[in-house]
């Protein structure tokens, strides 16, 4: 039982961290001066614990994770790598033959040590930021009694490197930190070294992005890499950079997403991707990959399905690819030849334009609607009454289509927002009236579109409005109420995550056009009787 982190460096010290891997930095010896005031370990516990990373184990990481609560070790990054997915990507890795291997963001040490079991004659970095990490990465190696290893305690986008005349590799976890954790001369350093190599960088890119650009820098042709992050930078803005890279200087060879209920790390419920590059390299495709499961993770190099350079390119957001929805399946047509699906307005102040009670507005003006996405899960199948919705206030661009005496409390209401700043937002100052929020018509089905679920798509009985926490669908023709209730039930058997955006922490998000793409069994098959198509993914 190791009951304290100072427990835990005595218990490294012991196993040899102090005398491998060069020179300790300060903040090591300073945390090693430290340890020595707390007993010695039984000799049964080193045993067992160099036992276990003889074994292929990492009792030190294992320890570490218990003491240093989850919040902290994901502030800071350390989201550490399971085996199921450590091992795929150092095959790919000695696939390539390295003289090198640098594992940025170390860690405990678990890619080097697997590289290491497998071909211990490689030159071998390990670089992480926190001391503890380090020393127990010095522990580990040292019990694997492996040469040709420097362990380095400190940032990985300072590192330098010295020439050598063979390849390097460059393999680990980039830590996700946010930007807003990020210190100002850490950004200052990415908008340097971006714009040294013909990059932008956003503010809003965080530190696994970093890793990506300091990689680019520190790469020579026909170096290599494979590097397993959170998947959410294949789809926002300030992923932009890490994609550019991919397809330019690293030189992209695959994409292989681990969707969020495979709980790729534990403990982190995230969608996780494991992009492969080879510098220099820009062949015609780069393979495409998404499992279920990260034991579904074989070959990197020959799984998934190749996908033209080009078309990565021309694309924005790289989660709609993963799955060809170019050809529906027989039975089968896209939701958008159905339906056109659209987000809810922006009212561009809740706290104005919606309200819990009447007020003193008129009821013309006044609209039940969906302002929250647990209204329509807690719906289920059947929204049916609107008595305990919000009121969105829409009031007409015109007033005079108002009678007086409604035109006077509108006035009345329109003035205290204009007082309490409605009419400086950004939305409000680029409508046609900046009071006319501009509802649309009821739609007859409604659609959640970001949760860590699957979308809930409801019949819209009441015929209430929505805003844009929720997506509308409006059909192309006129459906019955029959083919309505069975075209919202095929939506939620066979919805598929993968259409959508892929954030941190598992978050799943479908834009208009991703959600159209969903497919569902073809209206023949809707208006009838018989049973539904069998569900299927987009």
């Amino acid at each position: 039982m190791i009951r304290s982190e100072q427990s835990l460096i005595r218990l490294a010290i012991s196993l040899g961290a102090t005398e491998f891997g060069g020179p300790l930095s300060r903040d090591e010896t300073q945390l090693v001066r430290r340890a020595t005031d707390a007993p010695e370990p039984p000799l049964s516990q080193v045993v067992t614990a160099r036992s276990a990373i003889l074994a292929g184990g990492d009792p030190l990481g294992e320890a570490f994770c218990l003491l240093r609560d989850a919040s902290t070790r994901r502030a800071n990054g350390a989201v550490y790598t399971p085996r199921a997915i450590v091992a795929p990507m150092v095959d790919w890795t000695l696939e390539q033959r390295p003289t090198r291997v640098i594992d940025a963001g170390a860690g405990s040490g678990r890619f080097l040590a697997e590289v290491l079991r497998r071909s211990p004659s490689v030159d071998a970095v390990a670089v992480d930021t926190d001391p503890v990490a380090t020393l127990m990465t010095r522990a580990m190696l040292a019990t694997m009694n492996v040469a040709n290893v420097r362990v380095a305690q400190g940032d990985y986008t300072s590192l330098h490197l010295l020439g050598i005349s063979g390849r390097t590799a460059f393999i680990g976890n980039p830590p996700y930190v946010r930007h807003h954790q990020l210190p100002p001369e850490a950004k200052a350093w990415a908008q340097n070294a971006a714009a040294s190599i013909g990059q932008r960088i956003s503010g809003l890119a965080g530190l696994h992005a970093y890793f990506f650009l300091a990689t680019a820098i520190l790469a020579r042709p026909y170096d290599v890499g494979c590097f397993v992050t959170s998947a959410e930078w294949l789809d926002v803005n300030y992923g932009a950079i890490m994609r550019s890279l991919v397809l330019g200087r690293l030189g992209g060879q695959s994409l292989h997403v681990i969707e969020p209920k495979a709980l790729p790390f534990e403990g982190t419920q995230t969608t996780a991707v494991i992009t492969t590059f080879k510098i220099g390299s820009q062949e015609q495709n780069i393979r495409l990959q998404d499992v279920e499961s990260k034991h579904e993770l074989k070959d990197l190099a020959r799984s998934g399905r190749p996908v033209a350079r080009a078309r990565l390119q021309e694309s924005s957001r790289w989660t709609g690819l993963l799955r060809s929805s170019a050809k529906a399946p027989e039975g089968f047509i896209q939701l958008g030849e159905l339906c056109r699906v659209h987000r809810g307005a922006v009212t561009g102040a809740n706290a104005i334009w919606v309200l819990r009670h009447q007020a003193d507005l008129p009821p013309s003006v006044l609209y039940p609607a969906v302002t929250r996405a647990r209204e329509l899960f807690a719906a289920g199948t059947v929204l049916s009454d609107d008595g305990h919705l919000r009121l969105v206030v829409d009031i007409p661009s015109e007033l005079d289509e108002l009678d007086n005496t409604d035109r006077e409390k509108v006035s009345r209401f329109i003035g205290s927002a204009k007082q309490a700043g409605a009419d400086k937002g950004y939305i409000a100052a680029h409508r046609r009236t900046w009071w006319s929020v501009g509802l649309t018509a009821p739609a007859p089905i409604l659609a959640t579109y970001m949760a860590r679920r699957p979308p809930a798509f409801v019949l819209n009985a009441a015929e209430a409005r929505h805003i844009n926490i929720a997506h509308g669908l409006y059909p192309r023709q006129d459906l019955d109420a029959h083919t309505l209730t069975r075209l919202a039930e095929a939506l939620r058997n066979g919805a598929a995550n993968a259409q959508g955006r892929i954030y941190a922490g598992g978050l799943i998000k479908f834009e208009p056009k991703e959600m159209e793409r969903l497919m569902v069994p073809d209206i023949g098959t809707l208006m009838g009787h018989g049973p539904l198509t069998p569900t299927l993914d987009a």
